[in-house]
Order: structure tokens, then C-alpha cells, then sequence
């Protein structure tokens, strides 16, 4: 499972928004109608096995079920929105409480277009911009420069909701290209009732498809251009009875462990 990060983003920490207005944001109980949110993740990385990292994010919610406040290794993101709900500002907070760096986000009507870092020092400034097929989005692009120069791009191929291959090229002073390929479970993914602007922001297969994929294969381009296969992933996921993960292992095909990540959730 890739672990994800955009434009700094602290952590595992990612924002996640459950709106009351759509039924897309939400999972509806009988009779009393309830908000089921994340709340909690806490995610083990075993890049060392020897001394695997732990981080562990929480979430805070208004009674609207938006997301307000998100706290992870003591940094803090606070989201603001307009009259219809959609993000359009997030402050990120160093761990003294001082503001890092801020986001904006522009919209072509309901799409998402691009998200916007903006630091003290501009040299820091980023932008992400989204291309979009078929409603889904197809290509997310991180620029680092004010003309983009050696951006990162990330494509995604879908097979029904679900994306099957994401490639990515990452820019700099060396271009390196990376390929995972997915299969997938046919139950609800943690992100499912996750406003789906925060989940294009986190961008990746696992944030933007439906279900919960349970093998990843990743391949890396060698330099005469071929794919040439690099890790194969294996994850064993539990659910709870709203079919939603608990706690998703990811091994890989010898048995070692390589992340492992605990998902809580609240009723609202």
C-alpha cells in the first residue's frame, strides 16, 4: 500500500471530510440517520524491520460531519469550506503552533482543478493539477517550479471504479518511473465515505477506488524502457459490520511484514 504524501502532508495524516447533504458521504443506519467518520488511523511502516516507525493521526469533526482539525506526530491541519461544503483552505501547523504553510483549492464547477501550497518563502510554493476521464480523475501532476519544469505525474487506468494500474514518473534532476498494478476485494475501502475532494487530493489507487485492493505488484522502468518487476505486496484486511477495514497487513510473497495500518471510526 503506498504510502502517500502531497505537498507536505504530515505524516499518514490525510483529510477526510464526511458530508451531510449526499449519500455518497455517508453510511445510513435505521431509524436514526448517522454519519459514520474516521477517526483514528495509526499506520506501521517496516522500511526497518528492526524498528518499524509507528505514526498515528486523529480526526475532529463539526456537527456538519466535516472534518476541522486533523493532529499527527504533534503537527495540525485546520479546513476551512464554502456555503456548499467544498474544502477551500487548509493551514498546516508546525508542532510549536506556528503556521507552515497553507493551501487553496480551485474548482471548474464540481471538479477539483488544482491544490495550491503556499509558504513564506515562495521558492517552496507548489501546485497540483488534475486532468480528468469520464469523471474520474486521470492524471494528477505535481509542480515544484513556477513553470513546472521536471514535474511529477501519476496516471491512473480504472477497470469500472476501481484503478488497475497507476504509473508514475517522478521528475527532478533524474526522471524515474514506477508501475503498480492492483487487484481488489469487493468491500467498502476506508476512504468510501470520505468527502471525495480531500480523496483526490490524497490521490493513488487505494484513496480513489472503490474497494480495498489485495495484491500490488510494483515495477520500476530500467533504462532501455522496460518494466522490470520489483516488489510483489499481499494484504490480509478485516472489516467491521459495515464492511468497512479495520486493520489491513501488508506482506510481502516471503511473509515479512511491510505495513500495517489500524482504522477506527465514530457514529455521528
Amino acid at each position: 500500500m503506498k504510502k502517500y504524501f502531497f505537498l507536505g502532508l504530515m505524516g499518514s495524516a490525510v483529510f477526510f471530510n464526511s458530508c451531510s447533504d449526499t449519500v455518497e458521504n455517508e453510511i445510513i443506519t435505521d431509524p436514526v440517520q448517522q454519519r459514520t467518520l474516521l477517526s483514528k488511523i495509526t499506520t506501521v511502516y517496516y522500511d526497518n524491520p528492526a524498528s518499524p516507525q509507528t505514526t498515528v493521526s486523529t480526526l475532529e469533526y463539526n456537527s456538519q460531519g466535516q472534518l476541522i482539525k486533523t493532529l499527527s506526530e504533534g503537527r495540525s491541519s485546520i479546513n476551512e469550506y464554502d456555503s456548499s461544503g467544498k474544502p477551500v483552505k487548509t493551514n498546516y501547523y508546525k508542532t510549536d503552533g506556528t503556521l507552515e504553510y497553507y493551501a487553496l483549492y480551485t474548482y471548474n464547477n464540481d471538479q477539483l482543478q488544482n491544490v495550491k501550497a503556499i509558504y513564506s518563502d515562495t521558492n517552496l510554493n507548489r501546485t497540483i493539477n488534475y486532468t480528468y476521464s469520464n469523471g474520474k480523475v486521470a492524471t494528477s501532476t505535481l509542480c515544484q517550479t513556477a513553470n513546472c519544469s521536471n514535474p511529477s505525474i501519476s496516471s491512473y487506468t480504472y477497470n469500472g471504479d476501481n484503478i488497475t494500474v497507476e504509473t508514475s514518473e517522478l521528475g527532478g534532476t533524474i526522471t524515474f518511473f514506477t508501475k503498480n498494478e492492483y487487484l481488489y476485494d469487493n468491500q467498502l475501502n476506508p476512504y468510501t465515505f470520505t468527502n471525495k475532494y480531500f480523496r483526490i487530493m490524497m490521490g493513488g489507487a487505494y484513496a480513489l477506488s472503490k474497494n480495498n485492493y489485495t495484491s500490488e505488484k510494483i515495477s520500476f522502468k530500467d533504462s532501455a524502457g522496460n518494466w522490470v518487476p520489483n516488489q510483489n505486496v499481499v494484504y490480509e484486511i478485516q472489516y467491521n459490520s459495515a464492511q468497512l477495514p479495520t486493520q489491513v497487513i501488508g506482506k510481502s510473497l516471503s511473509g515479512a511484514n511491510y505495513v500495517k495500518y489500524n482504522y477506527e471510526y465514530i457514529t455521528q
